[in-house]
């Protein structure tokens, strides 16, 4: 079954900002190093819909110009939403229904890591709501 690889840029204190907010001052080699290693262990990835949209207008002007977004534009993208109407930046696929059923779905698909780049709101709600397969970092649930 494949994995949920969230990636955040989050500050000691718990904030969570798109990283061309700030995130991107902090980039050294090292953590382009682990971008690379993290984006080649992956072959989908898993946006909310605010994270889509910002996304979309951040990385999809950057065509290939690095390795980061390249991955982001050409890797089919799974956005989950109620109310986008269209996904103009593609591959995209609109996840509508039960989140923790939908998810189950896509890590059952043959296939490597599903990246979960950003998403905040996503990534809490998968770890309160998502898929119960145990993990090292999940109690067990009677």
């Amino acid at each position: 079954m494949r994995k949920l690889v969230a990636g955040l840029f989050i500050s000691l204190d718990g904030v969570v900002e798109s990283p061309g907010e700030w995130g991107f001052r902090y980039m050294d080699a090292a953590m382009a190093q682990r971008m690379a290693e993290g984006i080649a262990q992956a072959d989908a990835i898993l946006l909310g819909r605010e994270t889509y949209i910002v996304f979309h207008a951040l990385w999809a002007a950057q065509g290939d110009s690095s390795p980061m977004a390249k991955f982001l534009n050409e890797t089919p993208k799974y956005v989950v939403s109620q109310t986008l109407k269209e996904l103009p930046w593609q591959p995209a696929t609109q996840l509508s229904g039960r989140l923790g059923q939908e998810v189950t779905r896509l890590k059952e698909q043959p296939g490597k890591n599903i990246q979960v780049p950003g998403s905040p709101s996503l990534v809490a709600s998968l770890l309160r709501d998502g898929p119960r397969q145990q993990s090292p970092y999940r109690p067990k649930h009677k």
